[in-house]
């Protein structure tokens, strides 16, 4: 059996308007085949309309049945019916090869194998309108093209990637305060979280490609479904059972021999009373730099979410809900941030000596944060 297409292309059917000479009438005459004359007979139309049908319903017609039937007699009132018969078949041949191939792409981002992982049976009890309603909120068949493209992609070149997808126009502000990968020393780079997404892949970008991917996040454990994340990351799960595992795992990161780039808030920022700022940060950085004598680099990222974001994570604060409801909103988010400027403002390395017992862990990561900000709005940044 074999396609039609293949043979036209090694030119053993070729198709030629030729004169018909009883009837003076022009007919398709296949090079390899004999050429008939006179009117196409019942049989004839029989045959080729069956051809037609087991071609749209997916069936493997010979390719010889096919010529045969489409060198056929021609009717003398349309003398077109069977080369027009030989596209139709022809163009199914490529929808079916275009519909096979987009059916490989496998989906990276399944929120029913999401919901079953972390749920288990309980997952069955999930009303189906709200498993498509989470679909849609998570931009699933979106993503899911964007990583079927990239998914040989990994790390840096991942991450830079993604900056390309989202169209993000970064503005970095000293970057000459960045160390030398050369010095022989770990670090320590602490940043805001206005965004809860693009901004942590805008750093990893920028800092994986100065270091040649030598850097670790601290990541929630769901994001272990993106594999270009994977290689960067270490996972870690603050509740549940796997809560027990967090400073180990946070011990790891900081013994091992790359440079470590977090978020202390652990959340994205909120809206306050001062303007979208972050929560209160954990002391978890600088109690680490210090033990591993890792000097600490401030970072400032611009930029914020929508109105609805922040109303949502608010409702749910007054709710004392303790499920992150607001999470579920960040890849929407992130698709509303598409094709906008941010502005990255890189401060002077804080030597880990510092961070001395004239305040606390925690006063002192409350210092950091303040310090920040104040960079953030053109200060120089002073704890």
């Amino acid at each position: 059996r074999e396609s039609m297409w293949g043979m036209l292309q090694r030119n053993e059917i070729s198709y030629t308007p030729r004169r018909h000479h009883q009837h003076g009438e022009e007919s398709l005459v296949g090079a390899n085949c004999k050429q008939r004359r006179g009117l196409p007979t019942e049989y004839d139309q029989k045959n080729l309309q069956s051809a037609r049908k087991q071609t749209e319903k997916g069936s493997k017609t010979s390719s010889t049945r096919i010529g045969r039937l489409i060198c056929g007699r021609l009717s003398q009132d349309k003398p077109q019916l069977y080369f027009s018969h030989f596209l139709t078949i022809i163009q199914k041949k490529i929808v079916n090869f275009a519909s096979s191939s987009c059916s490989e792409m496998e989906k990276t981002i399944d929120i029913d194998k999401i919901l079953r992982s972390k749920m288990g049976d309980k997952a069955r009890r999930v009303p189906r309108f709200l498993v498509r309603w989470l679909k849609h909120i998570v931009h699933e068949d979106e993503v899911n093209d964007f990583l079927w493209r990239t998914r040989d992609e990994r790390g840096v070149v991942w991450l830079e990637s993604c900056v390309k997808y989202l169209k993000m126009d970064i503005e970095i502000v000293g970057k000459e305060n960045l160390p030398s990968p050369n010095d022989g020393r770990l670090y320590t780079f602490v940043s805001n979280h206005p965004l809860g997404g693009a901004d942590g892949v805008a750093l990893g970008a920028i800092i994986g490609r100065h270091y040649d991917g030598r850097f670790r996040y601290l990541v929630n454990d769901l994001l272990m479904f993106l594999p270009g994340l994977e290689p960067v990351s270490i996972p870690i799960n603050k509740t549940g059972k796997q809560g027990r595992s967090f400073p180990e795992m946070v011990e790891r990161g900081f013994a091992s021999d790359n440079h470590m780039l977090m978020f202390p808030a652990g959340l994205c920022s909120r809206k306050q009373k001062e303007g979208i700022r972050d929560l209160e940060w954990k002391k978890t950085f600088v109690k680490k730099s210090v033990e591993t004598h890792r000097d600490i680099v401030p970072i400032h990222f611009s930029g914020q979410n929508s109105a609805k974001f922040y109303l949502i994570a608010n409702i749910c604060k007054w709710l004392n809900l303790k499920v992150n409801i607001a999470m579920l909103f960040l890849v929407d988010e992130m698709y509303k941030n598409v094709d906008k400027h941010f502005r990255i403002t890189i401060g002077k390395p804080i030597p880990w000596e510092t961070f001395d017992r004239k305040h606390s862990d925690k006063e002192w990561a409350q210092r950091v944060r303040a310090m920040v900000y104040e960079m953030g709005n053109g200060g120089g940044g002073h704890l």
